[in-house]
């Protein structure tokens, strides 16, 4: 059989298959027609004619993680009930198994795309068994069996399936008393999310530059759900609401970062001077002492009045700048607790810098 593959192989590339004898498209349809041949018995030779002219298509995995599974090994499959979606067990060559889940609705298109989503790397352990578990709704869970080894006893792991998926153009929303999960389509990825304190309203950044609300109490049929919308002219990595719930801070990958009111539904005040042109760098919003701080690409860190714009002072980092040394950054009314003075911690490289202010 080895030996006739390379060959059979290249003849399913090269013609059409052809159905096995007796199976013939026309003249079932005829009989089937005519009385002679019952429908069960139609439908049931149909398939088999369907199954028999069965042609290999290769699949495009289409990953956006350099180290996801697309590049690795496949050890097992399984689809889960819809089958809309794969679980895959892929060897490493480093040793050990990644586990991950691949999205399957591209296969509906001529092109047969799939994307695989993050996956979880589990060293030295091997799985003999999986299955999907219906916990808090359809498929909600994975149950895995891990084979014993010398000094590691065999286990079942239970775990959510949201460990492993990531979405497109979809927001997830999840109620973590009940379980129940509702989606939300988007034109794009969302980059950045944040809920609103006063109001039931959960704000989406996307890589459009659109900024969009979830009104909570709104189902995900039609479009009541969709509150408010907003537009930045690059991808918006950042959002913060303020308490009261009528302004939001957004920042983009252009470095602008813009003041909305969300009422009125337009920018009252923009923060000039941050650098940024590639990177998912955070917001940091206190408005106890009315000011707005953030790190920009080039390693400087920039705070500005909350109110006004106005840019209050730079810091530069400690060390030289560097796409792997952007300082990482925390501001507080209150540093080291409730009698502590307000003021900025920075940690960069393995070094934690206070300036505190009276």
């Amino acid at each position: 059989m080895e030996n006739k593959r390379p060959r059979l192989l290249e003849e399913a590339d090269k013609q059409k298959k052809i159905a096995r004898v007796g199976l013939n498209a026309p003249s079932m349809l005829r009989k089937n027609q005519l009385g002679f041949l019952r429908f069960a018995n139609y439908c049931r030779l149909a398939r088999e004619l369907r199954v028999s002219c069965m042609q290999r298509k290769k699949v495009q995995i289409h990953s956006w993680d350099p180290s996801s599974l697309a590049s690795d090994r496949f050890n097992r499959i399984l689809a889960n009930t819809n089958t809309d979606q794969l679980f895959t067990v892929n060897q490493v060559e480093a040793g050990g198994s990644k586990y991950g889940i691949i999205t399957m609705r591209g296969l509906t298109t001529p092109e047969l795309r799939v994307y695989p989503h993050k996956s979880l790397y589990v060293p030295n352990r091997k799985v003999n068994s999986m299955c999907w578990a219906s916990l808090n709704h359809l498929d909600s869970h994975l149950l895995l069996c891990f084979v014993g080894l010398a000094d590691t006893p065999s286990c079942a792991v239970l775990l959510p399936a949201s460990l492993f998926i990531g979405l497109s153009q979809q927001v997830l929303l999840t109620n973590m008393v009940t379980g129940y999960q509702q989606s939300f389509g988007s034109s794009s990825d969302v980059l950045a999310k944040q809920f609103a304190i006063m109001t039931p309203l959960l704000f989406n950044g996307c890589r459009s530059g659109e900024v969009f609300g979830i009104d909570l109490r709104c189902g995900n049929q039609g479009r009541g759900w969709k509150a408010i919308c907003l537009s930045h002219d690059s991808a918006v990595t950042s959002l913060q609401i303020l308490q009261e719930g009528q302004c939001l801070v957004a920042s983009d990958m252009t470095g602008t970062i813009k003041l909305w009111d969300l009422r009125a539904t337009k920018c009252v005040t923009q923060y000039e001077g941050h650098v940024n042109n590639s990177a998912y760098l955070p917001l940091h919003v206190n408005e106890e002492e009315g000011v707005v701080a953030a790190v920009g690409q080039d390693c400087y860190t920039r705070i500005w009045s909350l109110r006004h714009g106005h840019l209050l002072t730079t810091i530069p980092s400690p060390y030289p700048a560097s796409e792997d040394d952007i300082p990482s950054v925390a501001f507080s009314s209150r540093l080291g607790g409730f009698r502590g003075a307000p003021g900025l911690l920075m940690a960069v490289r393995e070094d934690l810098y206070c300036f505190s202010y009276g």
